[in-house]
């Protein structure tokens, strides 16, 4: 992801800051959906594998990155609240 592109980027639900996900935490993420164990803000199952995400500055919520592509939509976020050991 283009680093100009990523230090314009708000959350659109707090203005905070995003942050791209590290690899550890991108493996943790996948490996939460792979166990199906997450959901989206609307309730929906994630069940494909993400390959690179944003992360909001407080660690709360996840926006998945599609083929470059920030999807910033609240309807599709994935709290962090749901993977107890997170942090």
């Amino acid at each position: 992801m283009d680093r100009k592109l990523l230090d314009l980027l708000v959350c659109p639900a707090t203005r905070q800051t995003l942050l791209l996900l590290t690899s550890d935490q991108l493996a943790r993420l996948n490996a939460a959906i792979s166990a199906g164990n997450i959901v989206d803000a609307q309730g929906g199952k994630a069940v494909n594998s993400i390959a690179q995400a944003l992360i909001t500055k407080d660690g709360k919520t996840i926006y998945r990155v599609d083929d470059g592509i920030p999807v910033l939509l609240t309807e599709t976020a994935i709290s962090t609240v749901q993977m107890p050991d997170w942090r």
